[in-house]
C-alpha cells in the first residue's frame, strides 16, 4: 500500500530525531530531557523487577531502557508492551477520584513507546502511546492513538528545521481572501491579533510580528507532547502532535491535532464528547463539547464552543461563547455571545460585548460573485433575529439591527441608535439615542455581565467593559454633527432659511414637523429616515455628561483634583482626542503610533515586550480617559453655548447626578414591563406562578445595584463640590 515503509522491529521508539537534525555532540534525547527538567532521579530495573514486569504479562524491547524512580511499584505494570526509552515514576498503591471516575494508579492494557511518566499516573487501554511525557496524577485512558511527532508544533504559526514556507499555518482573519492573515502563537492577546490584520500597508511591521512569532519558539526538531499534572484524557480516538495543560479535562474527543491546549489549576479546560479540533491554541479555563468541529483558529482565555459550533480561520476572544452556528474568517474581541443553529458570521471583526441573535447571517456572498469582503462592527454589536447583512459594512459602537433582510451596504456612524429595514415603506430608518430612550436595562446590563464574566487570571490587556468611553463617546459626537447636518438639510427643504441644525434641535416643536434624510449611510437609493431626531439628539448629550460626571468626579477625588486650577492644570493639557479599541482595550492613536514606530525600529523586538507595553498603556488609561472626559465635557458645553468655569463645571455635574438617576429609573422601567405587559404575562394563571417561573422582580439585584451605583454616584459628587466650591 502506497505510503507503507517496512522498517527493522528494533528502530521502534527510536531515532525520533534522525540525521542533520541532532546537533553535534547531542543524542536523540537532548530535547525530552531539557522538558524533564524536574530534578527527579531514575534508576535501572531490579531483575526482581524486571520477573515481576513479564509475570504481569508486560514486554520491553529492551528492559535495560526503562527506567523508575526509587518508589516504583512493578505490580502496578500489567499488560504493556513498551518500545525505545521509557521512564516511570513511582507508582503507589493508591487510587485517584475524580467526580465519579475512580481509578487504580499504575500502567495496564497500553503500547507504549519512547514515553516519560511522573508520579501515580494512570494509563490504561491506550492502544498507542508515543513520545508523550505525562505529568503526575494524570490519567489517560481508552484512547486509541496518542502521538507526538518530531517536527511538532503544538498550533504555533511556525517552522521547523527543514520545513517549507507552504506548510505553515495562517488565521485569514477578517477576510475571507487571506489579505489579513496572521501566525498563530500560544500567547497571542487580541491586541496583537488586531495590529498583525489592521496595519497590512505597513510591511516593515507585518515582517517584524513574524520574526517575533518565528523567534518565541524553539526551531529544533524533537520536542515531545506534554500532558500536565492532574489532567484527565479519557474515551479519545486520536491525540496528535498536542500541548495539554495542568488540571484539564478530555472525554470523548474525536480528534485532537496540531494544538496547545493551555489549561492550569485556577483556569482549568475542558473538551468534551465528539469535538474535532485541528491547528489551533486554546486559552485559558475553555470549555469546547458536544460535537464542536475548529479548524485554524485561537481561543482566549475563558471562552466557549458548543452544541456544534464550527470555528474555522478565527480568533474568538476572551469570555466568548459560540453555540450551534458557524464563524469564519472573523475577529472577534473579548465579550461575545452567538448561539442558535442558524447563525452565520464570516469576514467580520466584531469589537466585543457583542451579541448575535437566531437566524443572524453576517456574509454567504450574496452581493458578489467573489469572496465577502468585511464587516466592522463597533462595540454593543446586536443584529437581530434573522437580520441578513451585505459586505462591506460598518457599525457604530452599539447598534441594534431590527430584523430584516437588508439589501445594500451599510455605514451606520450613528452609536446606540436602532436600525430598522422597512420593507413595507421602501426605507431605512434609524433612531439614534435609541438604548437611552427605550432600553436602558439591557444596555446597562450589557457592560456589568461582561465585567462579572470577566474571569481572566492575567489581565494583561486592560479590557473596557463600560458602554460610556472613549471610542462610543467620540462616536457620539460624530453622530451629534450629523443629526446638526441633517436637521438643518430638512429645515431648508421644508422653508426654514437661516437656521443651524444646533438652533433647530433646541426647540422639540422646531423638528416635530421635519422629515429629516441621513445622507451616506446605505449604498442605495432608497430614503434614509431619521426618527426622534430631537429625543435621540439630547439622549446622546446626556450620555456625554454623564460619562464625564462619572470619569472626572471619580479621578479627580482619587487624585485629590479639589481646586479648579488643579484640575485644569492636570486635564486641559495637550490631548490625544483620537482612540482605537485595540482587541478590547481602548488605547489612543499617539500610543498606537508610538508603538508601532518601536516594533518597526527594533525597540520592542518581541512579543513579550509588547505585551508589557500593552501594560504600560493601560497603567495610564485611567488618566487619560480622564483628560478625555474633561475634552469631552468641554465640547459639550460649547455645543451648549457655555463657558466651562468652576460654576459651570459644578453644574454639568449635578446635571450628571439628574441624569444617572433618570436612566436609572428607566433601567427600573424597562425591566418592570417584563413584569407588567399582559402578553407576556398571559401564558401565567396569576402573579405567584409568573415569580415562581421568572423570580420576583424585586429580588433583581442588578437593578438594586443600579440604584446604590446612582446614589454613590450623588454622593460623590457633593463631596467633590463641597471641596472645589470651598476652595475656590
Amino acid at each position: 500500500m502506497a505510503g507503507i515503509t517496512k522498517k527493522p522491529l528494533g528502530r521502534l521508539g527510536y531515532h525520533f530525531i534522525e540525521g542533520e537534525h541532532v546537533p553535534r555532540h547531542k543524542d536523540e534525547y537532548f530535547l525530552r530531557d531539557a522538558q524533564l527538567n524536574h530534578g527527579k532521579s531514575y534508576r535501572n530495573l531490579s531483575a526482581s523487577e524486571i520477573e515481576e514486569l513479564v509475570r504481569n504479562r508486560n514486554s520491553s524491547d529492551d528492559w535495560n531502557k526503562i527506567f523508575v524512580s526509587q518508589n516504583f511499584n512493578p505490580k502496578l505494570v500489567k499488560d504493556c508492551q513498551f518500545f525505545g526509552l521509557i521512564r516511570i515514576g513511582d507508582l503507589e498503591e493508591v487510587y485517584l477520584e475524580f467526580h465519579d471516575l475512580k481509578l487504580p494508579v499504575g500502567l495496564y492494557n497500553s503500547k507504549i513507546i519512547s514515553c516519560d511518566f511522573g508520579d501515580n499516573v494512570i494509563i490504561e487501554n491506550v492502544n498507542y502511546l508515543s513520545h508523550y511525557q505525562i505529568g503526575s496524577e494524570s490519567a489517560v485512558l481508552n484512547v486509541n492513538e496518542m502521538a507526538c511527532s518530531s517536527h511538532a508544533k503544538f498550533g504555533n504559526g511556525i517552522l521547523k528545521k527543514g520545513e517549507t514556507e507552504d506548510i505553515r499555518i495562517w488565521l485569514e482573519l477578517c477576510n475571507e481572501n487571506g489579505g489579513r492573515a496572521i501566525l498563530p502563537f500560544n500567547g497571542m492577546l487580541p491586541g496583537d491579533a488586531f495590529l498583525w490584520s489592521k496595519y497590512r500597508d505597513d510591511k516593515k511591521l507585518l515582517d517584524q510580528f513574524v520574526s517575533f512569532t518565528q523567534k518565541r519558539f524553539d526551531d529544533k526538531r524533537g520536542y515531545y507532547g506534554v500532558v500536565g499534572e492532574r489532567t484527565i484524557i479519557k474515551h479519545s480516538k486520536i491525540v496528535k502532535d498536542v500541548n495539554i495543560g495542568s488540571c484539564a479535562y478530555v472525554k470523548g474527543a474525536n480528534k485532537l491535532k496540531n494544538l496547545t491546549i493551555n489549561s492550569s489549576y485556577n483556569a482549568k479546560t475542558q473538551i468534551g464528547e465528539g469535538v474535532e479540533l485541528v491547528n489551533g491554541i486554546i486559552g485559558f479555563g475553555c470549555r469546547i463539547f458536544y460535537g464542536v468541529k475548529a479548524v485554524r483558529f485561537m481561543m482566549g482565555t475563558n471562552s466557549n464552543l458548543k452544541y456544534g459550533a464550527r470555528l474555522i480561520n478565527s480568533y474568538l476572544g476572551d469570555n466568548a461563547t459560540i453555540s450551534c452556528c458557524e464563524v469564519l474568517n472573523s475577529f472577534i474581541f473579548p465579550g461575545h455571545e452567538q448561539h442558535h443553529n442558524n447563525s452565520f458570521l464570516c469576514a467580520a471583526m466584531v469589537m466585543g460585548q457583542s451579541n448575535m441573535a437566531a437566524g443572524a447571517t453576517i456574509g454567504s456572498n450574496h452581493n458578489s460573485r467573489g469572496n465577502d469582503g468585511e464587516i466592522i462592527a463597533g462595540r454593543g454589536f446586536w443584529p437581530g433575529l434573522c437580520v441578513s447583512l451585505k459586505h462591506n459594512s460598518m457599525f457604530a459602537t452599539y447598534t441594534l439591527l431590527a430584523k430584516g433582510d437588508y439589501p445594500a451596504e451599510l455605514n451606520i456612524q450613528l452609536p446606540f441608535s436602532l436600525v430598522i429595514n422597512d420593507d413595507a415603506e421602501g426605507k431605512l430608518k434609524i433612531m439614534p439615542g435609541y438604548w437611552f430612550l427605550y432600553n436602558m436595562y439591557a444596555l446597562a446590563r450589557n457592560s456589568w455581565k461582561y465585567n462579572a464574566r470577566d474571569k481572566r487570571v492575567d489581565k494583561v490587556q486592560i479590557i473596557e467593559f463600560d458602554y460610556l468611553a472613549p471610542d462610543s463617546v467620540n462616536e457620539i459626537f460624530t453622530g451629534l454633527r450629523l443629526i446638526e447636518k441633517w436637521v438643518e438639510i430638512a429645515a431648508e427643504k421644508a422653508g426654514e432659511v437661516g437656521l443651524n441644525g444646533r438652533t433647530i434641535l433646541s426647540d422639540k416643536s422646531k423638528t416635530s414637523s421635519l422629515k429629516i434624510l441621513a445622507k451616506g449611510i446605505e449604498a442605495s437609493n432608497r430614503e434614509v429616515e431619521l426618527l426622534k431626531a430631537y429625543e435621540g439628539y439630547h439622549a446622546l448629550k446626556d450620555a456625554v455628561v454623564l460619562y464625564a460626571t462619572k470619569v472626572l468626579v471619580l479621578f479627580c477625588l482619587r487624585e485629590n483634583l479639589t481646586t479648579w486650577a488643579k484640575l485644569t492644570s492636570k486635564l486641559k493639557g495637550a490631548l490625544e482626542t483620537s482612540w482605537l479599541n485595540v482587541g478590547g482595550q481602548l488605547m489612543t492613536r499617539k500610543s498606537v503610533e508610538a508603538l508601532k514606530e518601536d516594533i518597526r525600529s527594533g525597540k520592542v523586538s518581541s512579543w513579550e515586550a509588547m505585551h508589557e507595553r500593552y501594560e504600560v498603556i493601560g497603567d495610564h488609561y485611567e488618566s487619560e480617559k480622564a483628560c478625555h472626559a474633561y475634552w469631552s465635557l468641554s465640547n459639550l458645553v460649547a455645543i451648549d453655548d457655555v463657558e466651562l468655569n468652576c460654576e459651570t463645571f459644578v453644574e454639568y455635574l449635578n446635571k450628571g447626578v439628574a441624569i444617572n438617576d433618570e436612566l436609572a429609573q428607566r433601567t427600573y422601567e424597562s425591566r418592570k414591563k417584563d413584569y407588567q405587559n399582559p402578553f407576556r404575562k398571559m401564558v401565567y394563571d396569576n402573579d405567584e406562578e409568573m415569580e415562581a417561573v421568572i423570580g420576583k422582580f424585586e429580588d433583581n439585584t442588578f437593578i438594586e445595584q443600579t440604584f446604590k451605583e446612582a446614589k454613590d454616584l450623588k454622593k460623590k459628587v457633593q463631596q467633590f463640590e463641597k471641596r472645589l466650591l470651598k476652595a475656590v
